[in-house]
């Protein structure tokens, strides 16, 4: 086991990286830019080491700035937390090159994945359904057209490296797919640094499913149920639940086996999400996640795996948990994802938290950071937290979040809780009957009826 463990990351995800370290008894480094001085994880840390200015790319992305914390400290292994320098294949060879564990996948496996192209080519290779498209980069000539033409329209062209949204466009018609392949690849290259893009087709009406797997890295694999995440806006997940209402057991246990057997034959090493669309039955697969998920409660309530704690032991050559077969689903589980955002603009509302009351109660979970009297810098992401709750059933869990989201109390600032205030009364949501464009059509309708 690893004797002491550098949190390369801040906020919510810093602080839940903290909790499992203590559990194992492992010491824990929180470093912090300038603006994050009086963060939580850093208050509760052993040591803390400051790695530079508020802007991401002189601190948290700031690798030597990393690795001197480390050797300051003495710190044996490194966890990437979500975001930042969790996927990126180059940083975890430079923690080996300097004898330092990283607590993620193999770097062949983040290099793998984290381009979409190769990602694709390798799940149809090992039997993970894809959706048709492209089966690599394409451009604005007539071979994009004739690939748009085979698969129908309308298609989505996907930056090749990335995610978040950033470099994807629609092309509902022959004449929109010059516009799109050009926009698209100027908004990955900015974005990215790479300009290359893909074809898919565009479902309609589908849902987000992710499977969340986990690894020994010796041809050991499960997978953990899904979680559906099919409210988004933008192409980010705000809301996210397990099990999902559109499956049933029989669906779950064969595309989870067939992840898992996938992973097996990778040797994937850690935890993992393997992410779907899925519509009329069909699963089609769209890009594989070599982190730990903001969204990761939501399996640990359904299951009682502790997902970040397995992480570490894993990464330090553990064995997996537990087998297939002693995995079982326990009621339901919903997340909510807080952000100190307009809830009708979502403008970001960075700013001091004058009052702070997060809901309790039986099966009532907050990953939070804040605290009142914290002020939320504006230059990061805009979490205040995950309210997470679970019930024996989804009905349950469902009357649970609402009087949780009544309960909570964010001032100072404004938060994205009106939203999910009237989201969980809502009848499509309360029905389970929604989809990954549904949010973005029911924002659109509440926009013209305010007008």
């Amino acid at each position: 086991m690893f004797d002491k463990i550098l949190i390369a990351n801040r906020g919510e995800i810093a602080l839940r990286v903290l909790r499992a370290c203590k559990e194992l008894g492992i010491a824990t480094v929180a470093v912090h830019s300038t603006a994050d001085a009086d963060a939580m994880h850093v208050r509760l840390a052993d040591e803390s080491v400051c790695i530079g200015p508020p802007a991401s790319k002189d601190s948290y992305l700031n690798i030597p700035a990393l690795l001197a914390a480390c050797e300051i400290t003495g710190a044996d292994a490194v966890h990437p937390g979500y975001g930042f320098l969790s996927e990126n294949a180059r940083f975890a060879e430079i923690l080996a090159e300097h004898n330092l564990g990283f607590i993620g996948p193999k770097a062949e496996h983040i290099r793998l994945m984290g381009d979409k192209i190769e990602a694709k080519k390798t799940a149809k290779r090992l039997g993970i359904p894809v959706v048709p498209g492209s089966d690599g980069a394409v451009g604005p000539d007539d071979d994009a057209m004739a690939i748009a033409q085979s698969i129908g329209f309308p298609v989505l062209v996907k930056a090749a490296s990335g995610g978040g949204g950033r470099g994807m466009k629609v092309a509902n018609t022959a004449d929109d797919l010059l516009l799109a392949l050009s926009t698209a690849g100027a908004e990955a290259k900015a974005a990215f640094g790479d300009a290359s893009v893909y074809l898919e087709k565009y479902l309609q009406k589908p849902r987000h499913i992710e499977i969340q797997v986990l690894g020994d890295g010796r041809g050991g694999a499960i997978h953990l149920g899904e979680r559906d995440c099919s409210l988004q806006r933008r192409h980010q997940k705000i809301w996210e639940e397990g099990p999902s209402p559109a499956l049933d057991a029989r669906a779950r246990a064969k595309i989870g086996e067939t992840v898992a057997k996938a992973m097996r034959e990778m040797q994937y090493l850690g935890v993992g999400t393997v992410e779907f669309l899925y519509e009329d039955g069909e699963f089609y697969f769209i890009e594989m996640n070599t982190r730990i998920q903001v969204e990761h409660p939501v399996t640990e309530m359904i299951t009682g795996i502790d997902l970040v704690l397995e992480q570490i032991r894993i990464a330090a050559g553990g064995d997996l948990p537990v087998t297939q077969d002693q995995i079982s689903i326990n009621g339901h589980a919903i997340e909510c994802r807080i952000n100190a955002e307009n809830p009708e603009t979502f403008r970001p509302s960075p700013g001091k938290i004058r009052q702070y009351h997060p809901p309790g109660g039986l099966g009532v979970r907050i990953d939070s950071a804040v605290y009142q009297g914290y002020v939320i810098p504006p230059y990061y992401d805009s979490l205040v937290g995950k309210l997470i709750v679970h019930g024996k059933t989804r009905a349950e869990c469902l009357m649970r979040l609402r009087r949780a989201l009544d309960e909570m109390v964010v001032d100072g600032i404004e938060t994205t809780l009106p939203l999910f205030r009237a989201l969980v009364r809502n009848h499509d949501i309360i029905d389970g009957d929604y989809h990954i464009h549904w949010l973005e059509q029911y924002l659109a309708t509440a926009k013209s009826e305010a007008k």
